[in-house]
């Protein structure tokens, strides 16, 4: 009797693998050989389920997103059942600052895709570049129910909020890649930025 295979799973397992060599090596040097062989399958399988590198790549980023979304959630849930937007607001911020192995992979490779695509048209063109449109989306409603609230800043504009700090975030997490602060650091400054931008009821 022939063996089932799941390739919804096989395809998520060389996903991974994509993530995993990309963390080690940097993803402009990641070859569709390279993520065979950290799969443990043969080439002319990876070739089989994604045709080109480039589709490989962008399956891997899917994966890389969705397990984000994963930590943002975890995150909420630990704040408890009703945390307020403040708490919203860090458990997204917070999620994206690299603290540990799988977070320095996300920040390191969901960068290397944002450079990629700055030169090549086809990554440029993919919906990924519109993940960071659904982050500011996101943190701008916390903030618009923040101030439903009473609890912004009155003058405090929530677009222009969402964007400055998830443009704060990306930097203080490439500056704790790089060696330049601590995670502890980073995440400190982002709490002094939001006891700016929130008022205490």
């Amino acid at each position: 009797m022939p063996k089932h295979v799941d390739h919804a799973e096989r395809r998520a397992q060389i996903g991974r693998a994509l993530v995993r060599v990309a963390g080690r090596e940097g993803l402009h040097a990641v070859g569709m050989r390279d993520v065979a062989a950290e799969a443990g399958v043969s080439l002319r399988l990876v070739q089989y389920y994604f045709e080109t590198k480039e589709k490989l790549l962008l399956f891997g980023l899917e994966q890389l997103t969705a397990r984000f979304r994963e930590r943002v959630a975890a995150r909420f849930a630990q704040a408890g059942r009703n945390p307020g937007p403040r708490a919203g607001v860090e458990a997204l911020l917070l999620a994206a600052l690299p603290t540990d192995e799988e977070s320095r992979t996300f920040h390191y490779v969901y960068t290397s895709y944002a450079v990629l695509a700055v030169k090549d048209r086809a990554l440029a063109a993919q919906p990924f570049v519109k993940d960071p449109d659904a982050a500011e989306d996101a943190l701008a409603g916390l903030l618009r129910r923040a101030r439903e609230d009473g609890l912004l800043r009155p003058d405090a504009d929530p677009r222009q909020e969402a964007a400055g700090l998830l443009a704060m975030s990306a930097g203080l997490g490439t500056g704790v890649l790089v060696g330049q602060r601590s995670a502890e650091s980073a995440a400190a400054v982002l709490r002094h930025h939001l006891d700016l931008v929130f008022v205490t009821p």
